[in-house]
């Protein structure tokens, strides 16, 4: 149960594109960086408070395309920030596949309301 206070950012990774441990490591740090930055410019009373208190990270899953952009039309509708990987294609996956997605860092009620039914990683 999250207090009215408490932050943080989540990372959802798309699981049905089978990407290797490293490959899931590097696309959530991209989608944590740059959910941070577009966090700064929109939200960055966020930022602060999220620094201020414990860096709190989850990372989650969901299985499909789908579910991803399905979370992206939620964040959007709850002002949340976001930030898309898409990678480049030079190792696992064709160019421009999308393969993660950051959000926040938010308040985590919020948050919670966003991707609390989300399995982890």
């Amino acid at each position: 149960m999250s207090g009215p206070c408490e932050f943080k950012q989540v990372m959802v990774v798309r699981k049905d594109l089978n990407l290797g441990c490293g490959k899931i490591a590097s696309q959530v740090a991209h989608g944590s960086l740059g959910s941070y930055e577009e966090c700064k410019k929109k939200r960055p009373e966020w930022v602060e408070s999220w620094k201020q208190s414990r860096w709190k990270k989850i990372v989650a899953k969901v299985n499909s395309y789908e579910e991803i952009t399905h979370l992206v039309e939620q964040a959007s509708k709850m002002n949340i920030p976001y930030f898309l990987v898409f990678d480049a294609g030079l190792t696992q996956v064709d160019p421009g596949t999308l393969t993660c997605i950051g959000f926040g860092p938010a308040p985590s009620h919020l948050m919670d309301e966003l991707t609390g039914d989300l399995k982890l990683l």
